[in-house]
């Protein structure tokens, strides 16, 4: 799937909102992102131009933050962590589980955007390893066919 172009309009509110509030730049890039599900270039080029932020430093923070994402993500976000603990309860064949079963690559989306899948290195719940996070709901103590079941029961 080709990524559409944006209508740029929809960030006039929000510039509007801070125009006046030195060092918004984090909250106007989430709701930008919040608006367009990521940080699309033309998005990220009417940003800078209208709060006169260089578009190098709208990169730089965007790029330093992990919570910002300039490439469109799956309606679905399937994150597996691989910190020690789930590594070596078997967090790798759930990462290859879900990458052959869903036909998608590790830190990558599905053609459609329906899903994406993450690596993460902690969820903070080594207790429950090896686990994964899908649409924000806790799977722990989880099996590949498991976590493959859940994610081919989303929509």
């Amino acid at each position: 799937m080709e990524k559409a172009s944006i209508d740029v309009g929809l960030l006039e509110p929000i510039l509007l909102e801070y125009r006046d509030q030195k060092g918004a730049v984090i909250p106007i890039l989430q709701r930008a992102q919040d608006l367009y599900g990521y940080l699309p270039e033309e998005a990220m080029i009417e940003i800078a131009k209208k709060s006169r932020i260089s578009i190098s430093q709208l990169y730089g923070i965007a790029t330093f933050y992990a919570q910002f994402n300039l490439e469109p993500r799956g309606r679905h976000i399937i994150s597996i962590c691989d910190g020690t603990a789930c590594h070596v309860r078997g967090a790798p064949k759930l990462v290859t589980a879900v990458e052959e079963k869903l036909n998608l690559v590790a830190g990558g989306s599905d053609p459609d955007y329906k899903y994406t899948l993450e690596i993460v290195y902690c969820l903070g719940s080594c207790g429950l390893a090896p686990i994964a996070l899908v649409n924000d709901q806790v799977y722990g103590n989880t099996t590949p066919d498991t976590l493959v079941e859940k994610v081919m029961d989303l929509d």
